[in-house]
């Protein structure tokens, strides 16, 4: 840790330490496979199929083209899925690469291969998260990254900082950070061109309020993340509009008995949804439960928050313009130590979320796929097997490892049966 040091961006003092960038030697990502096709209705049967409602033994999903369907047409090819759980197809809220590629400095091609990477671990449905950068930067980001959105790769864009708190910057750039300004988190909407989806900020800051009011009133998610906010400052956010805590727990100072700060705040208010990192290694199972507890699992969304070395392995990478150290799977930046995104891909926390923490199959499908499907506003189309929705669908044997994936009708890892 460095000594108290005055910040010109922002209005006030903190402890800080400086973290300088270099070059890493992250490798290049695999090659992306074209997926199976579903060239006739499917019925996929016999599996306990994962519901709204619950868990239906001995149950079948059936597919026609790109979607789930009532009945099956006399054509109908069964492919019998006994033993195995059918759930909905995982959606990450916050997601900064995979596979080797980052969502913030990636070349389309090396950002479409991330995707993959998600992909084949049960992520049908992804947004893209940005770190801290200059504003230029970050605009030219949110165009490319708003082509890949219109395309269909992925379903928004989630801008991380740069309007977050030097105290509880994490694995940001210090130097680059700034107090929220309005009329620069507009410049950020106007970039991404409709896909801005969410924007986390420090909202003790100042123009913090004024930002989530902007962001509420243009359709986009105020997410409370990197925030050194007191209890009193985080209800003041949530009354201006803000919905979301940025992976909970973390960044963010520690619940106390007489100083609750924002976590007790974020976690007793219905209309916060809040982040929760379950890889192991960025909360303690009491820590995860205690959010279930309180937030049940209708307020809960599951993230990976990973970067570029998801799904590729240990090694030496970038995030944004920091250096980060990948060992055993746990990502921290080289100089400080402080932990950088993770390595988690979505079907290691949704079996962790039941084996390890005991979560119910249904809670946990809904902190993976319902409740982020309804904060994008997208719940018509995915985040349940439910009749008329796209067919995205994560097969899971008993023990909970991923044995099949469908995208829109599409096999991206064919059934693993036998």
């Amino acid at each position: 840790m460095g000594s108290p040091r005055q910040h010109r961006r922002f209005g006030g003092n903190c402890v800080t330490a400086n973290l300088p960038g270099a070059r890493g030697t992250a490798r290049p990502a695999t090659t992306q496979p074209h997926p199976a096709t579903v060239d006739t209705p499917l019925v996929l049967s016999g599996a306990t199929v994962v519901l709204p409602t619950g868990p239906v033994k001995n149950g079948q999903v059936v597919v026609e083209g790109t979607r789930i369907t009532r009945t099956a047409p006399e054509n109908a090819h069964v492919i019998d899925v006994s033993g195995n759980y059918l759930v909905p197809g995982f959606i990450d809220l916050h997601n900064h690469g995979g596979g080797g590629a980052s969502f913030t400095s990636g070349t389309p091609e090396e950002i479409l291969k991330g995707i993959h990477t998600h992909r084949i671990h049960g992520t049908t449905t992804l947004v893209a998260s940005t770190v801290t950068g200059d504003m230029d930067f970050l605009t030219q980001r949110a165009g490319l990254l708003s082509e890949l959105a219109e395309q269909g790769d992925i379903a928004g864009i989630h801008f991380e900082g740069p309007f977050i708190s030097p105290c509880r910057k994490g694995a940001h750039s210090e130097a680059l950070l700034r107090d929220p300004d309005p009329a620069e988190v507009r410049k950020l909407i106007d970039a991404a061109r409709g896909q801005a989806k969410m924007l986390t900020l420090a909202t003790e800051l100042p123009g913090g309020l004024d930002s989530v009011r902007l962001l509420a009133e243009h359709g986009v998610i105020a997410a409370i993340g990197h925030t050194d906010a007191t209890y009193e400052q985080t209800v003041e956010a949530i009354e201006a509009g803000a919905t979301v805590a940025t992976h909970l727990f973390n960044a963010m100072p520690p619940l106390g008995h007489r100083d609750p700060g924002p976590i007790a705040a974020l976690l007793e208010d219905e209309r916060i949804t809040v982040e929760l990192i379950n890889d192991g290694t960025h909360l303690h199972p009491a820590a995860l439960q205690l959010a279930f507890h309180h937030a049940r699992a209708k307020r809960v969304a599951l993230i990976t928050d990973a970067m570029d070395a998801a799904g590729f392995g240990d090694g030496r990478y970038m995030l944004g313009p920091l250096e980060v150290e990948v060992s055993e799977g746990v990502a921290r930046l080289v100089e400080g130590g402080s932990i950088a995104g993770s390595t988690l891909t979505l079907d290691r926390a949704f079996k962790r979320a039941v084996t390890v923490d005991g979560i119910p199959v249904e809670d946990v499908v809904a902190a993976i796929s319902a409740n982020p499907a309804r904060l994008l506003g997208m719940s018509d189309r995915i985040g349940s097997l439910e009749p008329g929705k796209d067919a995205d669908l994560v097969l899971l044997d008993d023990r909970f490892d991923l044995k099949g994936v469908m995208r829109r009708g599409e096999w991206v890892v064919d059934p693993q049966l036998g």
